[in-house]
């Protein structure tokens, strides 16, 4: 049975909070991949930021439904949910959008455990870490090596 070890990348592309999101753009693009960690001023994972999330940013913004009553106002949903919609569509950097307290696997994690994770979580880039250390990533096509190997 194949580990993460095994298939995993250990040229590990990261970026940090401060990545202006064109440069994460070319970075993905470039390179060819889906997304990258997210790493803080000491090295250590803070996060994880993919395509999708960029993607997301573009998206409609969802104007809250509302009733007024006499003179007043009443919004039907929560105004943190706004708030989140206004910092998406207004993002700048990688802060703004990233994926805090990503899913992480050890290298000793079954492969057929990771495809799971990928299709139940809807999540196509996963670091590997060896303790708090950032050691590779898997992504799709990751997997897909696997498949054709």
């Amino acid at each position: 049975m194949l580990n993460a070890s095994d298939v995993m990348s250990t040229r590990v592309i990261t970026v940090k909070k401060e990545t202006s999101l064109e440069e994460l753009a070319d970075i993905l693009y470039e390179n060819h991949i889906n997304g990258v960690p997210v790493v803080g001023d000491d090295g250590r994972l803070i996060g994880v930021i993919c395509e999708s999330d960029l993607i997301r940013k573009d998206k409609k913004l969802h104007i809250p439904t509302v009733v007024a009553i006499f003179d007043a106002v009443i919004y039907l949903e929560s105004s943190k949910k706004m708030e989140k919609e206004f910092k998406r569509i207004s993002a700048t950097t990688v802060e703004d959008l990233y994926t805090r307290d990503p899913v992480t696997v050890d290298e000793r994690t079954p492969v057929d455990e990771i495809a799971t994770i990928m299709t139940e979580q809807k999540i196509y880039t996963i670091p590997v870490m060896d303790g708090d250390r950032l050691v590779g990533i898997i992504g799709k096509a990751d997997l897909l090596r696997t498949i054709t190997a």
